[in-house]
């Protein structure tokens, strides 16, 4: 490969996260813009026309969602396989990364994330505090139940590292972002396959970015990031003002 990816996000999005981290694990050089998608230009609405994040650059080819970009991402380089190789385990496993971005994508990101940082910090918004209570006491309660019934006492969902440990253990992420723990003593398959997700040197280095980006303003992030050696984009396409775009950020 002669040029790196090129990513389009902010590490702070779970769906960016998921895609940063196979590339972290399978070892592919990378460049990141990481905006956030409601800052995207024209040229951004261009590449991505549901303005979503992330996107994906790879010479000529501009790919959209993290699902579609971590199947090309095996697809190219599957020396580090994160499928499981079986047709059956690797449905299930498409199943699990499926249901994080859709289900927790909106438990967690939507109806906690967004109100009580996006909606704030970005646009001046009061944060809707009935819709967080329901999230966190009635909506992900439902998920977590869910989850526990299909994840193993010990190790990987199946057996190897996949697709399904690092998309739930990228979207609950942004739950510890707003304060929210996974009681272990309710739900410990779910917290322990989350610390074992999270102590690996993908998510550890991930981490370390997204703790300096919550605690800067958006407009500086950048130059933060550029200060701990991120591997950054020369240019960025997170130069406008913000504005609402298409829902999800798949």
């Amino acid at each position: 490969m002669s040029e790196p990816l090129t990513i389009i996000g902010s590490p702070l999005s779970p769906y960016v996260r998921k895609v940063l981290v196979c590339l972290e694990l399978k070892g592919i050089p990378y460049r990141i813009d990481p905006i956030a998608p409601f800052v995207g230009n024209e040229e951004f609405s261009r590449l991505s026309p549901l303005r979503r994040i992330p996107v994906l650059l790879d010479g000529d080819l501009v790919l959209n969602d993290s699902t579609v970009i971590c199947e090309y991402l095996q697809d190219r380089f599957p020396e580090v396989p994160l499928y499981p190789a079986d047709a059956v385990r690797r449905a299930k496993a498409r199943w699990l990364e499926e249901y994080a971005d859709s289900q927790l994508g909106d438990v967690i990101v939507w109806r906690m994330f967004f109100q009580k940082g996006v909606r704030r910090f970005l646009f001046n918004e009061g944060t809707d505090e009935d819709v967080v209570r329901k999230a966190r006491e009635e909506e992900l309660p439902v998920a977590l139940d869910y989850l526990e019934a299909q994840l193993p006492e010990q190790g990987w969902v199946f057996g190897e590292l996949s697709i399904a440990d690092i998309s739930l253990a990228a979207f609950f992420r942004n739950a510890v972002f707003v304060r929210y723990q996974v009681d272990a003593g309710r739900w410990p398959r779910v917290a322990a396959l989350l610390e074992r997700a999270w102590a690996l040197p993908a998510f550890r280095t991930l981490a370390t970015y997204e703790d300096a980006m919550l605690r800067t303003p958006l407009p500086e992030q950048r130059a933060v990031l550029a200060a701990m050696g991120a591997p950054l984009t020369d240019t960025t396409y997170g130069n406008a003002s913000p504005r609402y775009g298409l829902r999800r950020l798949a």
